[in-house]
């Protein structure tokens, strides 16, 4: 359904060209859900903005790289063209409920508008498919609250709200940038249960866009992991969580809380700060905080390889030194836990 292939998005700044977005490929087949993982700053969200041309230019350009989808490159699609597909066929679930919804105009209203700028309708039928969507996505007594505005809505009521908007014309892509960020953890399970039930519905195609390594492992069929503006390991789900094989995504899951680890085990942080994208270093951008780091890394830039069943990292150690290196530096964390 969709490819996205060698993207590249600058941003024109003050301090220089920042490469948001430097050389990336991956793609989404028709009802699969891809997580995208990363630090704050690793480009995520500029990529997902990049998927339905958000990004405002200037200071964005796109000066590599094609997103085909379903046969068009939307990279070359005018602006009315782009409009057509905003919200009909791609539709995105942004990342703030709180100020994603126009406060002056009743929900009813935003609702019925979505439906409207893509589907020839009545206001009646418009109305009644936009209490559809607001039962589908667990709003209680419907019909009243199409009159309410958004500030009447909870946090977790104004997500749902959103995701009613991003359904109305029930598109094959869904696109969900840090859909659960500002919720709590039980309103969090009940938006990602949504998610999956809407899914199994409409039978969407979702990329779900988050920092948050658990959220991924319950929604996501592939993940893929980005730093620096680059994707740096992708893989099935169970292979990310089980069996990495980037130092990066290693040091991301050593920093989370485990029910299956030693709880004597203190959480391991990731060191430093992540680079600089308008001047980045040489050689691998996560080597000055790698703890795997070789003076190979400091020269080689390397790509991604394939490590098997569309397993792919991008690190210079092969799966061998990889083990190697990772169970040196538990034993050494595990005798500094004893002594």
């Amino acid at each position: 359904m969709l490819e996205v292939k060698n993207l590249k998005v600058h941003l024109d700044t003050a301090s220089g060209i920042v490469k948001a977005v430097d050389g990336v490929s991956f793609h989404v087949k028709a009802g699969e859900t891809v997580g995208i993982v990363g630090e704050s700053g690793s480009g995520k969200s500029v990529l997902a903005h990049s998927l339905m041309q958000l990004n405002p230019v200037p200071p964005a350009t796109y000066p590599q790289g094609e997103i085909i989808f379903e046969n068009r490159n939307l990279l070359d699609l005018k602006e009315k063209e782009l409009r057509k597909i905003r919200g009909n066929e791609i539709a995105m679930i942004f990342q703030d409920p709180m100020s994603s919804l126009n406060p002056v105009f009743k929900i009813g209203n935003q609702l019925m508008e979505a439906i409207r700028t893509h589907q020839s309708m009545s206001r009646q039928n418009a109305e009644e498919k936009a209490l559809e969507l607001l039962k589908d996505v667990g709003i209680p007594d419907p019909k009243s609250r199409l009159n309410d505005y958004p500030h009447q809505f909870s946090g977790g009521m104004r997500q749902r709200v959103l995701i009613a908007i991003a359904l109305a014309c029930q598109p094959k892509l869904l696109i969900a940038d840090e859909p659960t960020t500002a919720l709590d953890v039980t309103i969090q399970a009940q938006i990602l249960e949504l998610m999956k039930d809407i899914q199994k519905k409409y039978g969407t195609a979702i990329i779900i866009i988050t920092h948050d390594l658990g959220v991924v492992a319950q929604l996501a069929d592939r993940v893929l992991v980005m730093y620096s503006g680059r994707i740096v390991e992708e893989g099935i789900t169970g292979d990310i969580f089980y069996h990495t094989s980037m130092p990066y995504t290693w040091s991301l899951l050593r920093s989370l809380p485990r029910l299956d680890s030693d709880i004597h085990q203190r959480l391991k942080s990731i060191q430093g700060q992540p680079p600089n994208l308008v001047d980045p270093p040489k050689g691998c951008n996560f080597s000055p905080r790698c703890p795997f780091v070789t003076e190979q890394c400091l020269e080689v830039d390397p790509s991604l390889v394939d490590r098997g069943n569309g397993h792919r990292a991008a690190c210079i150690l092969s799966e061998s030194e990889y083990e190697e290196r990772k169970h040196e530096i538990q034993d050494i964390e595990r005798e500094g836990v004893e002594q």
